[in-house]
């Protein structure tokens, strides 16, 4: 148990506490369920901490960058028969607050159970997060935490300017970082044996040289 959970148990003050909370999170739920009855499949908008989100237009840089992972994500994932990868508009629920991160990946047994109507998923097993100036300190603060708590067993930070991709892995509720690099190569854990190149997230003729790869050519 955290220990400043072991330590607020033992509060005087913890009824005041739990009663605080109590409100709080009542709030955020008729807020949450109004979230959920205006939202569309046009909308690009999250839920964090009480509080909607709207996401602005992304850069050029951005768009591609993702463009090129995705590529490659979903071609190796199609060629092993291993899930579902979805790119952007997928709105993850978790306990609290709901997300749409960059891209997703879920596990073939997951995603077998999504239906045609769905608006809503589950945690997946591995999220690419692309940093952008309005997003990079969600990406590394709430969503960070919140995905290494519900299970995310792979989580992918992307930096378009810096040219850099950070690994991290699921280990006891918390992420490691097993790799950081602009020029290295990437070995998923999820996607088994999967080896991502870094410079074909930032390179059209080495996206296009390692997508050939993936796909036997």
């Amino acid at each position: 148990m955290n220990v400043h959970v072991a330590e607020l148990e033992k509060d005087p003050q913890l009824p005041r506490y739990v009663e605080h909370f109590q409100r709080l999170l009542e709030r955020e739920r008729v807020k949450r369920e109004e979230f959920y009855r205006w939202l569309t499949p046009s909308t690009k908008a999250e839920f964090i901490n009480g509080e909607v989100v709207m996401h602005s237009p992304s850069r050029r840089m951005h768009i591609v960058v993702l463009k090129q992972i995705f590529r490659i994500f979903d071609a190796y994932v199609e060629c092993h028969g291993l899930g579902t990868v979805d790119v952007e508009k997928s709105l993850i629920s978790l306990t609290r607050n709901d997300y749409e991160p960059d891209l997703c990946f879920w596990r073939a047994e997951v995603a077998a159970g999504f239906a045609p109507e769905q608006l809503q998923f589950p945690p997946p097993d591995l999220i690419v997060e692309v940093l952008s100036p309005s997003s990079v300190e969600r990406d590394r603060a709430i969503k960070f935490d919140d995905y290494a708590r519900h299970g995310v067993s792979e989580y992918w930070i992307v930096d378009p300017d810096a040219q850099e991709i950070e690994q991290y892995l699921l280990q006891d509720e918390a992420y490691v970082l097993q790799a950081k690099t602009g020029d290295g190569t990437l070995k998923s854990r999820v996607l088994a044996g999967l080896v991502f190149p870094a410079r074909a997230a930032f390179d059209a003729e080495e996206n296009a040289a390692a997508l050939r790869s993936v796909r036997g050519g």
